[in-house]
């Protein structure tokens, strides 16, 4: 039986007592995870789809662990599931991890090439592909996925999707620059080389402005709010125009393109190379 389906298995079908055999399982699986062969979303034929299973897995060492000691020592005190310690990165795995309260946690992938500037976190499930900059104060939420070469900019929120199950994590793909205190959250979809400017917020329910191609962005039943390739994007606002928002003046926020990237565009992220 395939590792999937015994995962499935022991979601559906969970006995009475967990026992070492299924702490096994967890770590066979939890091992694909820190190897980047599995993953929680993956793109087939340019579109992304959701690995149930694999979220499932995750859910099921939640419930496999129990409350442990996990101090490093008297001055570095903290308590977690015995089921997600910290990864244990070795300086052969190529992650330039710089000191100062960073954490990255077991289960999750992280590429030759990324850097990790204090503090910032990556948790369970998430997949960190090479080259990318995981800057300070920065999140990468449970199961999200990063592309090749992202700039994640100091305090950048990418959040996390374990339930419901179904639910597509935040995707980041590559050469992305995610600017400084932005959040993408609820499986928004930012496509290659987008830049989502310094504080702008994308999530499911809020709709994004096109100015360039005259078009609205949206998250539908079938799909998931995406960013267009190459779209700049940027904190906006809109009127209400009805009711007694209006008759105040109010207005909501609005995420808005206001162009593609160019050749300046280009040149400043190419800039950040000397960082990494």
């Amino acid at each position: 039986m395939s590792l999937s389906a015994r995962i499935n298995d022991l979601f559906e079908n969970p006995p009475d007592t967990l026992g070492d055999e299924h702490l096994s399982l967890f770590d066979e699986f939890k091992d694909g995870l820190n190897a980047g062969e599995i993953r929680a979303a993956e793109k087939i034929e340019g579109q992304w789809r959701v690995n149930l299973w694999v979220k499932r897995g995750i859910l099921l060492g939640f419930k496999l662990g129990r409350i442990s000691n996990l101090s490093i020592n008297d001055q570095f005190r903290y308590y977690d599931k015995n089921t997600f310690p910290l990864k244990p990165l070795t300086i052969d795995d190529g992650v330039r991890m710089v000191p100062g309260g960073s954490s990255i946690r077991d289960g999750c992938y992280v590429a030759r090439g990324v850097t990790c500037m204090p503090p910032m976190f990556i948790n369970v499930g998430a997949y960190v592909d090479s080259g990318t900059m995981v800057d300070s104060h920065a999140l990468v939420g449970s199961c999200a996925q990063i592309g090749k070469r992202v700039h994640l900019s100091a305090a950048a929120q990418i959040g996390g999707v374990l339930e419901p199950i179904g639910q597509m994590p935040v995707i980041i793909e590559d050469d992305v620059l995610v600017g400084g205190n932005c959040g993408v959250y609820e499986g928004a979809i930012v496509r290659c080389g987008a830049g989502p400017a310094a504080g702008t917020i994308l999530t499911g329910g809020t709709p994004v402005y096109d100015l360039v191609r005259d078009q609205v962005y949206r998250r539908t039943a079938e799909s998931p709010l995406e960013i267009p390739e190459g779209a700049v994007v940027v904190p906006g606002s809109r009127a209400i125009t009805k009711g007694k928002g209006a008759e105040l003046g109010l207005s909501l926020y609005t995420p808005i393109i206001v162009k593609y990237r160019d050749e300046k565009t280009d040149a400043s992220v190419r800039l950040e190379d000397y960082l990494r």
